[in-house]
């Protein structure tokens, strides 16, 4: 990365950040996507049963993910104040806590899955796919997370093509692995949904030996020997991590479980609700890739400026990025209400759930408007290393507005399931406006302290 002296200089900059991040988001996004896809393919059940385990392990995953991404803006401080030997400590910090995570997930998940599943009351055949699917993507916790680490390295380094190329390659290895495992094929066992899990799991192996590789052989990652000298355990650089990984994972965990709860609760209606909902939220996620993606290059940017004391730099890439994700979620979400029908035929063969996936779409505009907004202001934040009154707005955006709001309008009023996209709406949106004025405050008092010390230094 290089400092920017225009908008133009500073909108390219972001660009070649986004587009590598952006196709590795979609390439990872794109498991959930095909397993979703050929899991409908097989049948409701299959689909319901992937769209109830994913909705139990995208909070865990997302939240503990959130914490090792926290090593991304404390890499790109170091590297932007030219400490390039903190920058390896770093990292390998993040390798030992993915470590003792990837333990007490599976501690905890052998403990909690069967009484988790017992109290959802599903059909035996939904209840089923969900263990497995499970159990499954249980055997690729550790790359998962590892891959994450390695991810968040590159990433400091402005090297975002690498990982985009390790995803873009990984894309038909996992597609092939669903259509054995899902379907049967090629001798394989035919495990329906639950199959999904376990090509997820065998494709994150695959990616994470690839990154290793890589880091190990080619300039300029080799240079910060990360896999050496693994005894240089620094309680310290862990304690930094989990500071800002902490409140990053939290707000990330509430966000990700209020959409969890939310397909639990609309899992009380009946498969062709659940199924309609999942595809309609997985059109939306796959979507909300784009604002992702420009968060996470804006965090990189802004970390990398406020490590260098370019405040105003930082500044401009703050409300730049935002602008940006803004007009691409207006772009797309009128995009998918004009054809919704044929976007939500992909998800299914049946006609009642199409109809209703595409219902549920009608709302997408203004849901990918105010979550836009949030990330990308929750994303400059965390550039600027404040995450701790970020995690307590968006805590209450989504759990004390986004959940009552979604509850008293579908089953209070007429609109039923369609009740809950209007609340996610309201919740997000205030959420969005809130960490706006969190951003404006803190670069208001950065920009203050700068002055005053320049002003101290004659």
């Amino acid at each position: 990365m290089n400092p920017t002296f225009t908008l133009k200089e500073k909108t390219k900059q972001i660009f070649i950040l986004l587009i590598p991040i952006l196709i590795t988001q979609l390439g990872m996004f794109s498991m959930v996507f095909f397993n979703t896809i050929m899991s409908g393919k097989y049948n409701s059940s299959a689909l319901a049963g992937v769209a109830i385990g994913s909705s139990i392990w995208n909070p865990v995953f997302m939240g503990l993910t959130s914490i090792l991404l926290a090593v991304s803006p404390l890499a790109a401080q170091r590297f932007g104040e030219k400490k390039s030997d903190e920058v390896s400590l770093i990292v390998k910090q993040g390798i030992y806590l993915s470590i003792i995570l990837t333990f007490i997930v599976t501690c905890l998940g052998f403990f909690l899955i069967n009484p988790t599943l017992d109290r959802m009351n599903l059909s035996a055949n939904v209840r089923k796919t969900t263990y497995y699917y499970l159990v499954g993507l249980s055997y690729g916790i550790l790359p998962l997370f590892v891959f994450n680490v390695l991810r968040s390295f590159i990433y400091s380094l402005g090297k975002t093509r690498v990982i985009m190329v390790i995803m873009i390659s990984s894309i038909p290895l996992n597609l092939i692995l669903n259509y054995v495992f899902i379907f049967g094929k090629w001798g394989f066992p035919e495990l329906g949904g639950a199959g999904a899990g376990y090509a997820t799991s065998i494709t994150d192996w695959a990616i994470m030996v690839v990154t290793i590789l890589i880091i190990q052989k080619q300039e300029p990652f080799s240079d910060f020997n990360i896999f050496a000298n693994w005894k240089e355990f620094s309680t310290a650089k862990c304690i930094e991590i989990l500071k800002i990984g902490v409140p990053m994972g939290l707000s990330t965990f509430f966000e990700t479980s209020m959409f969890a709860v939310v397909t639990i609760l609309i899992s009380k209606f009946n498969v062709t609700t659940v199924a309609a909902y999942q595809a309609a939220l997985n059109i939306v996620s796959f979507l909300y890739m784009i604002p992702t993606s420009i968060s996470m290059a804006l965090t990189v940017l802004i970390g990398y400026e406020v490590g260098a004391k370019r405040y105003k730099d930082a500044k401009a890439y703050s409300w730049l990025g935002m602008f940006l994700a803004i007009m691409i979620a207006l772009i797309t979400g009128l995009f998918v209400i004009i054809f919704r029908y044929q976007v939500a035929g992909l998800y299914s063969n049946e006609t009642a759930v199409i109809h209703l996936t595409a219902d549920f779409l009608i709302f997408a505009l203004f849901f990918q408007i105010s979550d836009a907004t949030q990330v990308t202001a929750q994303a400059a934040l965390r550039g600027y290393k404040d995450v701790n009154l970020a995690f307590i707005m968006t805590l209450i955006a989504y759990w004390a507005i986004c959940l009552p709001v979604g509850y008293l309008l579908a089953h209070f009023t007429s609109l039923e399931a369609r009740g809950y996209w209007i609340g996610l709406t309201v919740g997000l949106l205030a959420a969005g406006i809130t960490l706006s004025g969190r951003l404006l405050y803190i670069q208001k008092r950065t920009f203050t302290s700068e002055e005053t010390r320049k002003i101290e230094a004659g």
